[in-house]
């Protein structure tokens, strides 16, 4: 899953939020600087993260772009199914996206001290730009993906994933829809846990 749906999943406490959002960045015993809900969110996220890799959909998902995209096949299905919960918003939450965008960006500029550098360079550019309302549309993810190609050099070609993102947009949509059920009921249940 993408920065969406990780944020999405840690429910309402900021700090398990920000801990999800940036636990990429963060190794090992490098969590133990943080806050305990913060340290939550990044076990949170490696769960999903776990879960999400081993989940036979999202493999199913992924395996329409292995020919094309190789090793990055599941990075850019996590972006895709973050465009299927923006798209699908009103049936996850009661919330606007635009509305929950908005503060979450908010606690972060609140909470900037606990920030990694990495969120902290990120930050501003992703504000700027609302990435988080962009997934809503074809065009805003095709732009993230083309931003991310950028990062790799333009090695991955990930820029040209929309192609199939439009080919098999149905397919794609209903396997986000079951998938994302799942995990939804997997991390209720590890919020209770960790």
């Amino acid at each position: 899953m993408n920065f969406l749906a990780h944020i999405y999943l840690s429910g309402n406490n900021d700090l398990i939020k920000i801990g999800n959002f940036m636990a990429d960045g963060i190794r090992g015993k490098h969590l133990e600087i943080f806050p305990k809900d913060t340290q939550k969110g990044i076990l949170l996220h490696r769960e999903i993260d776990t879960f999400t890799d081993a989940h036979p959909i999202f493999r199913e998902s992924t395996k329409k772009l292995h020919e094309r995209y190789h090793h990055y096949a599941g990075v850019i299905v996590d972006v895709y199914y973050d465009h299927f919960l923006a798209k699908n918003w009103v049936r996850y939450s009661d919330e606007k996206l635009a509305d929950f965008t908005d503060r979450f960006y908010k606690s972060l500029t609140e909470n900037h001290d606990w920030l990694t550098e990495k969120t902290k360079g990120m930050m501003p550019y992703m504000i700027k730009h609302n990435w988080l309302l962009s997934y809503q549309t074809v065009e805003g993810i095709e732009r993230i993906l083309t931003q991310m190609d950028s990062r790799t050099s333009n090695q991955s070609q990930m820029r040209f994933s929309g192609e199939e993102l439009k080919l098999h947009y149905t397919t794609f949509e209903t396997e986000f829809t079951v998938f994302f059920e799942d995990l939804r009921h997997f991390v209720s249940e590890k919020l209770n846990v960790l």
